[in-house]
């Protein structure tokens, strides 16, 4: 499996000859931005409908053909805009071909965001485990802790992308209690120094981690590993 980091908590992973992207943030994100046209892929997943998290998700269905995986009502949303979509709701997945796909809960908001500061309701936020080749990989979307990430744990995780950012999500504190529930054996921080409100210290957190007994990677945006 190959993973690239695109900054924030977009990710793209390329397993059994599929490519997924995770929270489509690039034509905007101010750590890497990216042109949607250069990312090719068949499946976006979306965790939750706020900006920065779905800033280019209908730009790459249309460009590539890909299928946008999200959380029932904000999959509604893509799909009246005439783009493939599959809906899922926390606790559901779906078996492909090339794997799985699972919607875990997360705890946080999701809703639509317009320029007059006005909001709409997209339902739940979510995040997913991608089982595929026999890796499991644990994407938390945004999300505090809570005690059922041990249950999410027992699916034996390759890798758990979390976020760290506090003030939105939960911060590197409640991160480091998060890893003590998943055991992944792998885990790359994310939605962190985006902008200053986000901002930490993640090279502490690692530090942290590596007391705890769990192995952190720091990813810059846009590196690319082999998982």
């Amino acid at each position: 499996m190959r993973v690239t980091y695109f900054g924030h908590s977009c990710f793209r992973l390329v397993v059994a000859g599929v490519r997924l992207v995770l929270d489509p943030y690039l034509s905007e994100n101010p750590l890497l931005r990216t042109d949607p046209a250069t990312v090719p892929c068949d499946y976006v997943l979306c965790t939750h409908a706020h900006g920065d998290h779905i800033c280019d998700a209908l730009t790459l269905a249309r460009l590539h053909g890909a299928t946008i995986v999200a959380p029932y009502e904000l999959a509604e949303h893509f799909a009246a805009q005439g783009v493939p979509t599959l809906d899922l709701m926390p606790g559901g997945g779906v078996a492909l071909p090339w794997g799985r796909i699972q919607m875990t809960p997360a705890i946080h908001s999701s809703a639509l965001e317009f320029g007059d500061g006005k909001t709409q309701s997209m339902g739940v936020a979510s995040g997913y485990l991608i089982k595929a080749a026999g890796r499991t990989v644990y994407h938390a979307g945004d999300t505090a802790l809570f005690g059922d990430m041990s249950l999410i744990g027992r699916h034996k995780l390759d890798l758990a992308l979390i976020p760290i950012g506090d003030f939105y999500t939960m911060g590197p504190a409640d991160a480091l209690y998060a890893l003590d529930l998943l055991r992944p054996k792998l885990a790359v921080p994310m939605h962190y120094n985006t902008n200053d409100k986000i901002r930490v210290d993640a090279p502490a957190f690692a530090r942290d981690a590596a007391t705890a007994g769990h192995t952190v990677r720091l990813l810059a945006p846009g590196e690319v590993f082999e998982l």
